[in-house]
């Protein structure tokens, strides 16, 4: 009977995070109309089906959940002015190339204007660091959360949504900034964390590995070189250094283990053994998310060990799937933005195959069997969802994991939490920790270095279709049932969609252009039926982030291609050429061609009359036609021709270039889709060369809000004039137009339009909601 009742309420759980996962699919919230209706189904169908009103349930608590997150928006008219507020500082400022960034709590009592209470700032040539938890006043512009918003990447509004960011800006320079005071009482774990950072910087200022410390022990990931992220990626280390679930839960074993030994060896009467370990494991919990600032991944699991040792401590029997079960529930009602997050079902999905692989064994594996068979498994059962979330596999990651769960488990964080300790009641100690733990980290790191430089340790796919999880899903947990059970190798079968299914491309002949966005900069991918060409790359933003890197590459494993067989980089300008290096050191590529080809390695000068085909698709380089005075005009310019129809790619060309341009072909610039000339610049985009492309798509490579106010109202204008219809990534995000074999080219398709969830901003808005 209780075997019938767990599962029941199994299927409830499972019911109500289906609710809350169906409203974060949604573009726009229900209307109050919809979600009061919702409330009186809940009640009428509660009687006859307990699943269905779950669902319902699940469905109406996360849409007033999203209503309420979406109130506290910044009204359009305050976004990029001057405004005066006060508040505190919530985390540990991040400093990196002369920017301290952090996230401050406003004081609506002090603030000009109604404005969200955390915003996310900026602060640019600032003399004074701010610390975590004190009391600013501070003159700041904001905006509205606006990022890039493109296909395989990351959504940054969405990021920023759930952790109760409604507001993006930076801090002007003023007299009147000042300092008010130093950290309060409600702000004692801020200036706690802080001053370990400080300790932690002080003390490790000699190590490289210093932020994978940091990162261990107080959850900051900003001071890990991007070198050792990559070690990380390739053999699926990744997920040991953040502090995440898998940290909390070994701390909180590690030490229910020792407490329990420790209180049965003294024969403690008053107190059951198991039910003073369950308490100590749950403070040592406690108190490493505080570590962590209690970040969302360290909440997750701070619930589920909570339910966890709470069975512990009142004496009920536990199960594995109910008490799984009970702790997805409860995480998604505190949080059912939770869903969202990659680590939300890895962490839930790797804890579902340990007992699906471990629980109801007659005779459990030995330690290094049982860690080897773990990871395996997890490094097989999790693939689907790794390639859905980041179109990539370490082949390596069991035999690295192998060495790293308990070098880093077992040894090396329980050090960096006792030195944590020892810093601030006797540093001297507290670095001689540090430095074991240093050394300790040193040598594993060295093996990590040679297993990541063995060819083929990472695979990279595109990710798989939603069909193909409703398949791997149920694989997965058919094939890793016991041994013995008949159909078990149908598991596998399921599984292979996920593993071999590729985005469907163009035709034979036909021809995608995606103009990515890449805020104020030019990034356009032209795909063919086998081959891909890139045009510009974007800039680099600073040593640690371009967008060849944070857009270009994950848009192309998202469309399953692995190499480039053109790169074009239009002139020399970062907004065009920045992220170049960082493409070409992550993927290969064939041809480049640049106006300044000695800025990359291989290049080839670009010069008009160039030519070539791919796939039925014929390429040529229109331009630049001579030397011009000014270097946007010596832009590389790039017709792309398929079923007669043409495509042009004109990168910063301005009215010198364009009238020279007019001069050699004529008519013969007649293109349907245009990407608009110096990013819709006044200077460009002339009358004259209008009426010669005749353009009955443009597209406007721009940021949000730009500085330089692109496109021009003026530049707008000649484009309506001549009946060409504009789009701009900086509303539509990513924009992908299709050149088949009918008449006309296919309308443009904005990413931000089609995929874009309620939280997003959104093109056609009218700023009501989701940073609209």
């Amino acid at each position: 009977m209780n075997d019938i009742r767990r599962s029941t309420f199994v299927a409830r759980a499972l019911s109500t995070v289906a609710g809350i996962l169906a409203v974060q699919q949604l573009a726009e919230l229900p209307p109050p109309a919809v979600i009061l209706f919702t409330g009186i189904a809940v009640l009428l169908v509660g009687r006859r089906s307990k699943c269905i009103a779950c669902f319902l349930f699940g469905f109406l608590w996360a849409s007033v959940y999203g209503w309420i997150g979406l109130r506290d928006a910044l009204p359009p008219q305050f976004e990029g002015i001057d405004l005066q507020v006060e508040g505190q500082i919530l985390d540990l400022p991040r400093t990196r190339d002369g920017v301290v960034r952090f996230d401050f709590r406003l004081d609506p009592r002090a603030a000009a204007a109604r404005v969200p209470e955390t915003v996310r700032l900026n602060w640019y040539r600032s003399d004074v660091l701010p610390k975590a938890g004190e009391h600013w006043r501070l003159r700041v512009r904001l905006r509205r959360p606006h990022a890039y918003f493109n296909p395989g990447g990351l959504d940054y509004e969405e990021w920023l949504y759930a952790r109760g960011i409604r507001a993006t800006g930076y801090v002007r320079e003023d007299p009147g900034n000042a300092r008010l005071g130093p950290a309060d009482a409600t702000h004692a774990v801020a200036a706690w964390r802080q001053a370990l950072a400080d300790r932690l910087d002080a003390g490790l200022a000699w190590s490289p590995l210093r932020g994978i410390i940091k990162a261990l022990t107080l959850g900051v990931e900003d001071d890990i070189m991007p070198s050792q992220w990559e070690v990380l990626r390739r053999t699926g280390t990744a997920h040991l250094v953040a502090i995440s679930g898998s940290h909390i839960g070994l701390v909180a074993a590690w030490c229910f283990v020792l407490v329990k030994k420790i209180a049965t060896r003294f024969g403690l009467q008053r107190w059951s053994p198991p039910g003073v370990a369950a308490w100590a494991a749950f403070l040592s919990a406690f108190f490493y998310s505080a570590l962590a600032d209690f970040a969302i991944p360290t909440q997750r699991a701070l619930i589920m060990i909570a339910l966890v040792m709470g069975g512990v401590i009142l004496h009920r029997p536990l199960r594995s799937w109910h008490t799984l079960a009970l702790a997805l529930l409860v995480v998604c009602l505190y949080d059912p933005m939770a869903v969202l997050a990659p680590g939300f079902w890895l962490s839930f999905g790797a804890v579902a195959l340990i007992v699906l692989i471990v629980g109801g064994r007659l005779h459990p594996p030995r330690f290094w069997s049982a860690l080897w068979r773990i990871n395996a498994v997890a490094a097989l059962g999790l693939s689907p969802l790794l390639l859905l979330f980041f179109q990539q596999v370490s082949l390596i990651s069991p035999l690295a994991n192998l060495l790293a769960v308990p070098v880093l488990g077992l040894i090396a964080i329980p050090l960096c939490l006792l030195a944590t300790l020892f810093l601030l009641i006797f540093p001297v100690g507290g670095l001689w920790l540090l430095g074991s733990a240093e050394h300790l980290l040193q040598a594993a790191w060295k093996v990590l270095e040679l297993m990541s430089a063995v060819p083929g340790a990472q695979w990279v796919h595109s990710s798989p279709p939603v069909w193909t999880l409703a398949l791997a899903l149920p694989g997965t947990v058919l094939l890793f049932l016991p041994r013995g059970l008949p159909g078990r190798w149908l598991g596998a079968v399921m599984l292979l969609p996920a593993w071999t299914v590729q985005p469907q491309g163009p035709a034979y002949g036909d021809v995608r252009l995606t103009l990515l966005d890449v805020g104020q900069g030019l990034a356009a991918v032209v795909q063919t039926a086998r081959h891909a060409l890139v045009f510009d790359t974007g800039a680099r933003l600073g040593p640690d982030f371009a967008m060849g890197s944070a857009v270009i590459e994950p848009f192309l494993r998202h469309e399953g291609l692995g190499s480039i067989d053109v790169l074009v980089v239009s002139h020399g300008d970062n907004d065009h050429i920045g992220g170049a290096d960082s493409l070409i050191s992550r993927v290969p590529v064939g041809s480049i061609y640049s106006s300044v080809p000695d800025r990359l390695p291989g290049a080839l000068p670009c010069a008009a009359g160039q030519d070539w085909d791919m796939d039925g698709v014929s390429f040529r380089m229109l331009g630049p036609l001579e030397i011009f005075e000014k270097e946007n005009d010596n832009s590389c310019v790039l017709s792309v021709r398929a079923h007669g129809r043409q495509i042009l790619l004109t990168g910063d060309i301005e009215g010198a270039a364009e009238s020279a341009l007019v001069r050699r072909y004529g008519a013969g610039l007649r293109s349907g889709v245009l990407v608009a000339p110096h990013h819709g610049s006044k200077t460009s985009s002339t009358p004259e060369f209008l009426q010669r492309v005749q353009p009955r798509i443009v597209l406007i490579p721009a940021g949000y809000r730009n500085r330089y106010g692109f496109p021009h109202p003026d530049v707008l204008a000649r484009y309506r004039k001549i009946g060409g219809t504009a789009m701009s990534t900086a509303d539509a995000g990513a924009i992908r137009v299709d050149v088949g074999a009918k008449d006309a080219e296919d309308e443009p398709v904005s990413y931000r339009r089609a995929h874009g969830r309620y939280w997003n901003a959104r093109p056609d808005a009218d700023g009501a909601q989701g940073g609209r």
